[in-house]
Order: C-alpha cells, then structure tokens, then sequence
C-alpha cells in the first residue's frame, strides 16, 4: 500500500508545483528582465518649445535638470482614449517605490488650449496625479513638440473648438529624459505594471 502511495504523492507534489507556476503566470505584474516600451534609437530631439502651466509658468521639456517626464498628448474633454492611458499613467506611478516616484513625472500636454484653459486642466489632473503638470500653448507650438517625438498632431481629427482629438493613433505614452531627448515610448495598450516596471529600468540605468 505505502509503495502505491508513492507514486501518487509525487504526482500531487508535481500537480501542486504547477499550479503554482499558473498562479504566478496569472498575476499582473510584468516579468522580470523584460522592457515593454519601443527604444528609439538615436532618441528623439525634444523640440525647444516653452509651453504654460497650470500656475501660469513658463515650462519647457527641454530645461535642463528636468525628471524623467512621461508625456500624453490629448484633451480634458476625450470621452475615451485619454481616460484609459491616464489612468494607466496614473497607476504605474502608484506602482514605483518611494525613490522612483520623485524622479518622475507626468506631463499632459493639451490638443484643445481653447477649452483646456489652466482651471481646467488643474481639476483634470487632480483625478489622476495632482503633482502632475498640465501644459497648454499655441496649437503651433503643440504641434510642433508633438512633431519633434513622432506624433503629427496636424493629422488628427480636427474638433468644432479648434483643437485636436488624435484618437488612437496618437495614444502614444512619450517618456522624455532630463537632457531633453525622447529615448522610448510605450504604445496606449501598455499595463500600468509594464509601464512602472519600464519606468523602473530606465532609471536604474540613468
């Protein structure tokens, strides 16, 4: 009987074991060693524009000094893309230790600067990471520092504001480095755990 019960016993201990790896395969963070984001390489120039914040201030992406800056084109009033990679943004920063956290930053750069005024794009953010900076200029000069990290805003979709809704062609995630170059992007898709796993790699290695 114990010689029969051998052979069952290893085969639960097997089964247990795979079940185990299942569960872990199962959990939503993203494996170690891997990098979701698209390198770009040489990175992108971040064109020297200065746009306003939501305090009225001059900012630019290319001050030197700058944190490691993820960066979303799109508009307060977006009833569905911009929700979705906000709320991503917003949960990988949730995601990263202490130490990560303060060398982050999320930029939201307006498409629609007519209704997107500075009260706006504060109580906007605040649902999302209140330390995050909104960004309003010309739509020229929108244009222009979405143009200089791959994204044409002259060829989305034009709104009856005047603004623009890239939709999801332009959900792209920018991650812009404190030298003012543009290294990676992260496809609308990616899972906050992809992103602050990401997010944790390049820092490691700056």
């Amino acid at each position: 009987m114990a010689d029969r019960l051998g052979p069952t016993r290893a085969l639960v201990a097997v089964l247990a074991l795979v079940l185990a790896a299942l569960a872990g395969c199962s959990s939503d963070a993203a494996p170690a060693g891997t990098f979701t984001g698209s390198r770009v390489d040489p990175p992108f120039d971040v064109a020297d524009v200065t746009l306003t914040d939501t305090e009225g201030q001059p900012f630019s992406l290319t001050d030197p000094g700058q944190r490691l800056s993820l960066v979303f084109f799109g508009y307060t009033h977006c009833p569905d893309v911009c929700p979705l990679v906000m709320s991503t943004i917003s949960s990988a920063l949730t995601r990263l230790d202490d130490a990560d956290r303060a060398q982050v930053q999320l930029v939201f750069v307006s498409t629609d600067p007519t209704r997107d005024d500075a009260d706006t794009l504060r109580n906007y953010l605040r649902g999302y990471d209140p330390t995050g900076v909104g960004l309003r200029g010309s739509l020229g000069d929108v244009a222009t520092l979405a143009k200089s990290v791959g994204i044409f805003v002259a060829d989305a979709q034009q709104l009856a504001s005047g603004g623009y809704d890239l939709g999801s062609h332009g959900s792209q995630i920018i991650g812009v480095d404190g030298d003012g170059r543009a290294p990676v992007f992260w496809d609308g898709q990616v899972s906050s755990a992809e992103l602050a796993a990401d997010v944790h790699t390049l820092l490691a290695a700056s």
